[in-house]
């Protein structure tokens, strides 16, 4: 869940310029008014003594004006140019929101910067993952086409032998296809969708065909915070899910900030629960699985400030929250 600025009251740019711009122009007005009655009431040398107090009385106003705007626009600004430069670095703690905020549009500010770099430092966390393990699950595959083009050279293989030989490779390619097709899945997942909502029921309605296998039950309907689009893949992916482990039905309860989506399939093993949203883990590789599902849903709900987590419960129960 994308953690936000707290929110207190500021005043607004556009206020600050304002209370300056009547203090810059009210100081000298007043001093010259000051001076005018003072003047009289100062005996000898009344005049030096009207002018000397109001000059310093400026000078306070002055100095007490320049502080308020270091506080509400110098000091917050430098605060988040060097956060820029933390977040870049990615440094421990660059993601923290600032304990300042001078104006509402510095918190603005702030809030867009964290979304940023937390986006970025996904992004960099995705793809480095990805390139740990797509090294370690082509390497497989590979090996195979490499053993499989060395014995077909042999002149003394039979027509089955060859037969079996093809296969492997077709099997190979298969899957590094597979792979390479999650990767640009896992790529496309971190895109922004437009911003939106759409109403559960609605969305359900149009899934049905796709899954005839299913029995799709609306246990609670709700307008969720994520555009139908978005919304839309990330159920795909979980009702595919559902139906490649033996599920017949699955409920979808909503409320405004919440989605539940439970199925009543087998469920998931103790020992995979913590591993569900490794990229490349699946119990189906056999079948062509390639564990990819579960971490490009997670990728598209964080991109959007959302997360995904797995529940307890009978079945597969998965917890989006918004």
């Amino acid at each position: 869940m994308r953690r936000g600025i707290t929110r207190k009251w500021r005043p607004t740019l556009g206020v600050v310029v304002a209370v300056t711009l009547a203090v810059v122009l009210a100081l000298p007005l007043g001093g010259i008014v000051a001076v005018r009655y003072l003047w009289p009431m100062m005996g000898e040398f009344g005049y030096q003594k009207a002018v000397i107090a109001v000059s310093a009385l400026i000078v306070l106003a002055v100095s007490a004006l320049g502080w308020v705007l270091v506080r509400l626009l110098l000091r917050p600004v430098q605060a988040l140019a060097a956060r820029g430069e933390a977040i870049k670095a990615g440094r421990d703690g660059a993601l923290d929101p600032l304990p300042h905020y001078g104006t509402v549009e510095m918190q603005q500010m702030g809030q867009a910067m964290l979304d940023m770099g937390r986006v970025l430092q996904g992004r960099e966390a995705v793809l480095r993952s990805y390139a740990d393990h797509v090294t370690h699950e082509l390497r497989s595959p590979l090996t195979v086409l490499r053993g499989a083009a060395e014995l077909l050279d042999d002149e003394e293989l039979s027509q089955d032998q060859r037969r079996q030989l093809i296969d492997r490779i077709d099997q190979a390619t298969d899957r590094m296809s597979a792979l390479l097709d999650a990767q640009r899945a896992l790529a496309r997942a971190q895109d922004p969708f437009a911003v939106g909502s759409c109403r559960l029921s609605r969305l359900v309605d149009g899934l049905r065909p796709e899954f005839p296998g299913l029995s799709l039950i609306v246990a609670s309907d709700a307008d969720l915070p994520l555009a139908a689009d978005g919304l839309r893949l990330v159920l795909e992916h979980l009702l595919s899910n559902a139906a490649a482990h033996g599920a017949r039905r699955v409920t979808l309860t909503a409320t405004a900030d919440s989605l539940r989506v439970a199925d009543d399939g087998p469920g998931v093993s103790a020992g995979n629960r913590e591993r569900i949203f490794d990229p490349f883990f699946t119990t189906r590789r056999d079948k062509g699985g390639t564990g990819m599902g579960l971490p490009i849903v997670r990728r598209m709900l964080q991109a959007h400030g959302a997360d995904i987590e797995l529940a307890e419960g009978p079945g597969a129960i998965f917890d989006l929250r918004f």
